[in-house]
Formats: C-alpha cells, structure tokens, sequence
C-alpha cells in the first residue's frame, strides 16, 4: 500500500465499522504519527473468543479489500490471542481480553492521541 497524505484515517474507520459490526469490544484508535515513525495509527479491539477473534480480523479484512488494500503481514491469527494485522498506514491489533490487559498497548503508547469514534466502541 502506497502512502498518501491523510489517507489512512478512512480505511482506519472503515476497520473501525467492521469491528463493529462483528461485536468487537472497546475499540480504540491511536494517532500515532507523532509519536512512532512506523505507522500513522493503531485500531485496539477485543474479542470474546478465539472464534469472534478471527471473525472480527475477517471481517476487517474483507472490507478493506473491497477498497483494494491487503495487508502487508498478518500474525497471531491461528491461536487468535492477538491478531495483528499490518497495513503499513495503520496497524489492527484485535486482542482476547486476557492478552490485551498483559500488553496494555493503550499505556505503553499512552502519548498518543486517541481519534473519538463515538459512543458505540
């Protein structure tokens, strides 16, 4: 995926929307482009279950190839305690509870700007 200026905000919502839609849980998005050189943001998310794991990092796969991105790596996604999933602009973590609370990625970037989703994340 090539980078354009202020591109990965939309396909970052358009992951956001996935997540919800398969019943993804405290969703979280991290601004990240002052902060770290590697990517512009982060989507958090949690899943119930190893099963509503991978729905969700389906899900999110699938609407973003609708718009013609693939990500560059995707990790985790068979044991499905955290499934990353690198789009290069921005990076999907969708986590099971227990792993999200043990890599507590919101303190360790706690420096960067959440971007307000609304009330349903």
């Amino acid at each position: 995926m090539k980078r354009k200026p202020n591109s990965p905000q939309l396909p970052v919502l358009e992951a956001v929307e996935a997540a919800r839609e398969k019943k993804a849980e405290h969703i979280v998005v991290l601004e990240l482009k002052e902060v770290a050189g590697f990517t512009d943001y982060f989507l958090i998310c949690s899943g119930a279950s190893s099963r509503q794991i991978q729905a969700i990092s389906d899900e999110i796969e699938r609407r973003l190839a609708r718009h013609g991105l693939r990500p560059a790596h995707i990790e985790g996604y068979n044991h499905a305690e955290w499934v990353l999933m690198d789009y290069l602009d921005f990076v999907v973590h969708v986590f099971s509870e227990q792993s999200r609370l043990f890599y507590d990625l919101e303190r360790l970037w706690k420096t960067a700007r959440r971007m307000p989703l609304g009330a349903e994340s």
